[in-house]
């Protein structure tokens, strides 16, 4: 597969060139969504709340987890991307990275990264619609991905593309997750839904 945006070529990276491969996930964000959650016996009750840090909150890649392309627990993955080649040296600009949920027939999107010097030229849209025309392409149910509740922006562009919040987990990477605003959120997009309404949103 291959997809022309502007100047820059999206193909398939091979597995056997990328796999290993560091993505840099960090950023800077001055919002988070405040998650606050109530049980009594009748029930419980959860709400995220866009609020302010008192100063900018960055995020740097977890040493213990980094992100790699292809890595072993992700079988069957694929990874779409632009890359720049000079002095003989390869660079990854942006990319996705797919891989199929077989037992619960969904496609996660497992990396999901575009430099600074190519945002907002439409580029993330385009790898996004890569990995919902695979999910079309297998008959997959749905299209899911994990975030963080202090990744507003992220938040703002999966919504965008169609995404909405079907869950989250308030101890994933610590055991204070609420407290240190970085609760990982699970976001999902339908395709039959889209079809209903006539197209993507």
């Amino acid at each position: 597969m291959e997809k022309k945006i502007r100047d820059y070529e999206i193909t398939e990276l091979p597995k056997e060139e990328w796999k290993g491969t560091r993505i840099y996930l960090d950023y800077t964000t001055e919002e988070y969504y405040d998650v606050e959650l109530t049980e009594d016996d009748n029930g419980f009750k959860a709400e995220m709340r866009k609020k302010r840090f008192e100063t900018p909150f960055v995020h740097k890649e977890h040493g213990d987890f980094p992100d790699v392309l292809f890595p072993d627990y992700w079988e069957g993955a694929q990874v779409f991307g632009i890359v720049s080649e000079e002095n003989g040296k390869k660079e990854i600009l942006a990319c996705v990275e797919i891989c199929p949920e077989e037992w619960s027939n969904r496609m996660m999107v497992t990396e999901m990264w575009v430099s600074k010097k190519l945002r907002r030229q439409g580029i993330a849209t385009a790898l996004m619609n890569i990995a919902k025309e695979k999910a079309k392409e297998q008959g997959r149910r749905a299209v899911i991905l994990e975030t963080q509740s202090c990744n507003v922006g992220a938040i703002a562009f999966y919504r965008s593309q169609g995404f909405r919040l079907i869950g989250f987990d308030t101890c994933c990477y610590t055991n204070k997750d609420i407290e240190k605003r970085e609760v990982r959120f699970n976001m999902g997009y339908f395709p039959e839904e889209h079809e209903e309404r006539g197209g993507e949103k």
